[in-house]
């Protein structure tokens, strides 16, 4: 069935509901990053396959809002369809709201699937409309009628992060959020996000690309602990380990006759912008909403205990040999005269990463951006785009790996020939900002806002800068992307505490030319108590060469070269005892001191 074809039969829905359009985002009924093939609505109703976007069908317009991430991809797949591209952040750009508001008239309704928005922003949509006297029918979801051949939620089998890995019980785990809700005044909770009753019950699964997590919701309460889950994703084992740790199960599709039922005067706990806007509004009136912007859960998940520390230090030292191995290989190819491509690159390091213990699989889709590929930040080559490495240029890797003990993301940008002194000088003030971000000492109550200036301040020097964040918080063998923590312009009052992984990945970007981005995963630790106060600084936990070839010493003063001369030792020291002759003395060139 062609796109167009799939426009219509929505349309003829739209229709039959008094409908005049319709908004189709990415996201599925857990909010999630990665979202199973089910939910794939935006995906099926449009051909683009890119991670983020939003489709807006009218009754004699379409549109896809996506960023600039995807700008040449969206174009090539929006190819003899009828749906405009639209690109976010260009200033000619409305927003799909605006749009809307220019397309519709008084009176007219605009049909969301509530079930795959998040409550706030159902709400902002809502609000927004209702000043344009414009309704919205957050129950619009003619999919599976329309989709005849929509895949099934998934029914995979999940399975146990076992107490020597996880370093806590469920059971414990339960406890500590019930005291969590209860100093916020509430009495129970819902919980939708994936990596969030992933972490809580000490349950992994493969129901969604990257992520390993189940799909599934939770409601938690002094009371009891229901956790909705498909039965058939449920082993004897898991079940009898489920209720050994005091959870009650329940089938998948009972969470929102559950939320009907909450008994009145209950204070309930709820996070807007990680709940669906269905299970939401499904909520009593009679009940007692509390909201908050930061689940507790959320907060006691970044805080990562010391067996996950430990766990995370020996995943950060298999992958540190993984990495060297490939880019022993990658050196030798290319010396060889031998073709490697972008997406040989992305293989290669699954390979190397295969062969090392307690490997699951990619934390993400590898980026290896090479030349102006590596100018677009979350690049993804494909069979079309497959760029030819030459000796020449800079080539950006952007990788990493989920094992059972932790949860890995790196970033080096490689030389891999003849480079320029502009490519020198950007790649060291690069390198600079991710310096003095790794030595940063800060008191407690620091936000990541107020550290993401160290990062940039040699690039604002010289006029440059970057468009994401300096930092995002990373879960244990959970998403590579976790919440609350950040460190980045916009404001997160969300406080940097000890036991937080973070990653340190300042960039720059040159536009059809070349990009440089170095990522290392910093921990969060005490560093010492002055009549002051505490005082906090970052540990650097990621074991992998820094390219000398692409810095100018001469910008470097004697604190920032003896950092990068200490770290390279740390990296030998970690990583040698597990090479080969040949490959310690590789490792050891690219860890002389400079």
């Amino acid at each position: 069935m062609t796109v167009n074809k799939r426009i219509e039969l929505l349309r003829e829905a739209m229709k039959a509901g008094n409908i005049r359009a319709c908004i189709i985002p990415s996201t599925d009924s857990h909010i999630s990053e990665y979202t199973p093939e089910h939910w794939k609505t935006r995906k099926w109703i449009s051909g683009f396959s890119g991670s983020a976007g939003t489709v807006v069908v009218t009754t004699d317009k379409a549109g896809l809002w996506t960023d600039s991430r995807y700008f040449l991809q969206a174009a090539d797949q929006l190819q003899g369809t009828d749906i405009r591209l639209f690109k976010m952040g260009l200033p000619d750009t409305p927003t799909f709201t605006d749009w809307l508001a220019g397309e519709l008239s008084t009176g007219d309704t605009v049909g969301i699937e509530g079930a795959v928005f998040a409550a706030s922003e159902a709400q902002s949509l809502i609000r927004f409309f209702t000043k344009k006297n414009i309704r919205v029918n957050s129950a619009f979801a003619p999919y599976d009628s329309i989709w005849n051949d929509r895949p099934a939620i998934p029914g995979n089998h999940t399975f146990i992060l076992t107490e020597p890995f996880a370093g806590m019980s469920a059971r414990k785990k339960i406890k500590q959020t019930v005291q969590a809700i209860q100093k916020e005044g509430a009495e129970q909770t819902i919980l939708a996000a994936l990596d969030t009753i992933a972490w809580l019950f000490n349950l992994r699964g493969n129901d969604v690309e990257y992520n390993p997590v189940a799909v599934s919701f939770a409601a938690v309460s002094e009371k009891e602990t229901v956790l909705f889950i498909k039965p058939e994703k449920l082993t004897q084992e898991v079940r009898d380990y489920l209720t050994e740790e005091g959870v009650v199960l329940a089938d998948y599709e009972k969470i929102t006759g559950y939320v009907k039922q909450i008994p009145a005067g209950t204070k309930l706990l709820v996070t807007p912008a990680k709940i669906n806007y269905q299970l939401y509004t499904a909520i009593p009136e009679t009940v007692s909403v509390i909201e908050t912007n930061v689940h507790p859960a959320d907060q006691l998940k970044s805080i990562k205990n010391e067996t996950e520390i430990a766990g995370i230090r020996n995943a950060m030292q298999r992958d540190g040999v993984a990495l060297v191995k490939f880019l022993i290989d990658l050196e030798k190819t290319l010396a060889a005269g031998e073709t490697v491509t972008e997406l040989d690159i992305s293989r290669k390091l699954r390979r190397y990463r295969s062969e090392q213990a307690h490997y699951v699989g990619e934390s993400f889709g590898t980026i290896a951006g090479y030349g102006p590929h590596g100018a677009i930040v979350h690049y993804g080559a494909t069979e079309e785009t497959n760029a030819t490495i030459l000796p020449e240029g800079i080539l950006l890797v952007d990788s990493g790996a989920q094992y059972f003990d932790g949860t890995t993301d790196i970033t080096r940008t490689l030389a891999v020939g003849n480079v320029s002194p502009e490519m020198k000088k950007d790649y060291t003030n690069v390198l600079k900002g991710h310096i003095a971000l790794a030595t940063a000492r800060f008191p407690r109550g620091t936000t990541g806002m107020q550290l993401d200036a160290l990062a940039r301040q040699f690039l604002w020097q010289n006029a440059t800068n970057y468009m994401h964040g300096t930092g995002h918080g990373v879960g244990f063998f959970l998403n590579v992307h976790e919440g609350p923590q950040n460190i980045r312009m916009e404001y997160n009052p969300t406080l940097l505490q000890p036991g937080m992984l973070t990653s340190n990945e300042p960039g720059l970007y040159r536009t059809n030319a070349y990009g440089i981005r170095i990522e290392n995963l910093i921990l969060t630790r005490h560093d010492q108590t002055t009549e002051f106060g505490d005082f906090y600084a970052f540990e650097t936990l990621t074991l992998c060469p820094i390219d000398k070839k692409l810095i100018d010493r001469s910008l470097l003063n004697e604190a920032e070269t003896g950092w990068l001369n200490a770290y390279h030792q740390k990296v030998y020291e970690s990583l040698s005892p597990f090479l080969s002759e040949e490959e310690k003395t590789w490792l050891k060139q690219q860890t002389n001191e400079i």
